[in-house]
């Protein structure tokens, strides 16, 4: 992890200018959101139903307070008719206790339901991204879609839902009630109802902005503690820790500045809504009294309405407190859908699939490659205005082993990753048994391109299980032949389970060395006709790399192989070397021609100029 590179990641995940992101729509992020219930509609309007049947038997069950304080308070009242009345109360009651547990254990099912659909989305999606796409992306911030962003979601979908449609539902019912038991005391009810709706519109207007820089700000910092955690050896050889310190310490105090905003914000919603609350309350209990004394109004009907006045705020507040949630989870949605609306790699290029060629061909399946390749006048850069291989041209036949040299930067990596067709080219072809590669589907092309990199990635999972990555159906004892052909075999069997010795943590329980070799094994058993060695022994002492060297051999034997090394004694035997300086071939022969020349390839051996 270069201070270069966790720098651009750092500030490809920060907000728009002014630290604050609004969502380009949020209405379409509903629906979009709400599309991933529509198999369930069946079940949700079940939901809807408890739900109604919920909010009306609360409503029932304290009207029915009204006959029963009335019939206390008067002398006629029997212990009969209270009974019944207690019977019906309790029985209504019952019915929406069953009514909430359904609702909420559906709701449930339905939620999880959606938020795995979404994750898988979210994965397959990512499964279709260029390397483009992760190397502007930091790791950590992609992450947080998985994890903070869909658990917002969640938390919407799992509560929010129900609780908006009840909400309405008891403040239209309530409002019934209310008109029906004193028009009047409604009334002064009705009026302190838009003072609570400007004051919650007022302070969710804050919160929905705060909880969007929120979301970013914890993508930031996940993707800064991501790069620091798996480069922790970098942070240390270089006596990087304070500086890591700072940078974490920014980004920490950013995160916690808009924390505080953002549940501020959400946090007052309910002591704003709540004492407009007791206002409502104290007024409307306060003229009820009177009502009583001067107008008759009985003092059941006080109970209730002053009960429902309560309860007409209440619905309210909830809807209020919900708008922290729901702005979250748009946030976090919005972050999600931006991945899934980034467009995928090209599988085909300029020709679609199943669309004639210009001569009328069809697309090759490449089921038997040769392994010639041909790169004319191949013009690269990673930025429009920033080009790094120009106008390179260079062949291999099949069987040959071309080597690439030259300074950290020169374009050898490059070569090899547009030959993978990770990155498309701005001018010329690469060709694969004279075909374009663009013309190929990148499956077809790449199961034929077996690669080694420097940087070894072993999954969770056994030996055998890490090497048969290369080709999954390949048999155990195509394994084992894959493991002698790298010279892993002896070292795996020495291991506590040999081959099925389980590796965690991309393989720490292995030296570096035999990492590699794992890599190379795996690169044996794809039988691919091309093969890349991007300083494939780099990061092996001597003594392993002679040991695979003899592996190395016949790993290339009969493949087309393309080398990048460092330690120039690897590539005497190639049929070719290619010396690149800026962007360029410079210099292009076999050793002993090179040698003859005495340039850069001539200094660089004999230790005149060492590589960068």
């Amino acid at each position: 992890m270069s201070e270069k590179r966790t720098n651009s990641k750092k500030k490809g995940t920060n907000p728009a200018p002014g630290g604050f992101r609004k969502p380009k729509n949020a209405r379409a992020t509903i629906f979009r959101l709400f599309s991933y219930l529509k198999d369930d509609k069946l079940a949700l309007i079940f939901v809807f139903f408890c739900v109604v049947i919920n909010t009306i038997s609360g409503l029932a069950g304290s009207y029915m307070l009204r006959p029963i304080i009335n019939a206390l308070a008067s002398p006629e009242g029997s212990a009969q008719a209270l009974l019944t009345s207690l019977i019906w109360m309790g029985t209504i009651y019952l019915a929406g206790v069953l009514a909430s547990y359904g609702q909420s254990r559906i709701m449930i099912s339905i939620s999880q339901k959606a938020l795995m659909e979404l994750r898988n989305d979210l994965f397959v999606k990512m499964q279709k991204m260029p390397i483009r796409f992760f190397d502007t992306n930091a790791h950590g911030d992609l992450m947080s879609r998985y994890t903070n962003d869909v658990d917002a979601i969640g938390d919407m979908l799992n509560n929010t839902l129900v609780q908006l449609f009840s909400g309405v539902i008891l403040i239209a019912g309530t409002v019934g009630l209310m008109l029906y038991t004193n028009i009047w005391l409604t009334l002064i009810t009705l009026v302190i109802t838009p003072i609570m709706i400007k004051a919650g519109g007022f302070v969710a207007s804050r919160s929905r902005r705060y909880y969007i820089d929120q979301q970013t700000a914890i993508g930031s910092l996940n993707g800064y503690i991501e790069e620091t955690v798996s480069g922790q050896k970098v942070v240390k050889v270089f006596n990087h820790e304070e500086e890591a310190i700072e940078d974490f310490t920014a980004l920490n105090y950013d995160l916690k500045e808009k924390q505080i905003k953002a549940q501020f914000f959400g946090g007052i919603m309910g002591p704003v809504m709540g004492n407009l609350s007791q206002v409502s309350y104290s007024l409307t209990a306060a003229i009820g009294g009177i009502l009583c004394v001067l107008r008759g109004f009985d003092v059941g009907g006080l109970t209730v309405f002053v009960n429902y006045s309560r309860q007409f705020s209440r619905p309210i507040n909830e809807i209020s407190m919900q708008v922290n949630v729901i702005f979250s989870a748009l946030a976090g949605a919005e972050r999600v859908f931006e991945v899934m609306d980034q467009p995928p790699e090209e599988t085909y290029g300029v020709v679609p699939k199943n669309q004639a060629l210009p001569n009328d061909a069809r697309l090759p399946k490449l089921d038997t490659v040769k392994g010639e390749v041909r790169l004319e006048h191949v013009t690269f850069g990673y930025l429009p205005d920033q080009v790094i291989l120009k106008d390179i041209s260079l062949y291999a036949k099949k069987g040959q082993k071309i080597a690439f040299v030259g300074s950290t930067g020169a374009g050898k990596t490059t070569i090899t990753n547009l030959i993978n067709r990770f990155y498309e080219i701005q001018d010329g072809r690469i060709l694969v048994d004279g075909v374009d590669i663009r013309n190929i589907p990148t499956e077809d092309l790449r199961k034929n391109i077996a690669l080694v990199l420097q940087d070894t990635h072993l999954f969770t999972g056994t030996v055998m299980e890490n090497i048969r990555y290369g080709r999954l159906d390949a048999t155990d004892e195509e394994v084992y032949a894959a493991a002698k052909t790298a010279n892993a075999d002896h070292f795996i069997r020495q291991l506590a389970d040999g081959y099925q010795t389980m590796l965690t943590g991309d393989g720490t329980n292995l030296s570096q060395g035999q990492r590699q070799l794992l890599n190379i094994a795996r690169a044996a058993l794809s039988k691919a006709p091309i093969l890349i060695l991007d300083e494939a022994t780099s990061s092996v002492d001597t003594r392993t790399e002679r040991n695979i060297q003899e592996g190395m051999d016949r790993l290339m034997e009969d493949r087309t192989t393309f080398v990048i090394a460092h330690r120039l004694s690897t590539v005497r035997n190639s049929n070719a070397i290619m010396v690149l300086e800026h962007g360029q071939i410079i210099e292009r022969g076999t050793h002993k021609e090179l040698l003859a020349q005495k340039g850069r390839y001539y200094e660089l051996y004999t230790g005149k100029a060492e590589l960068d």
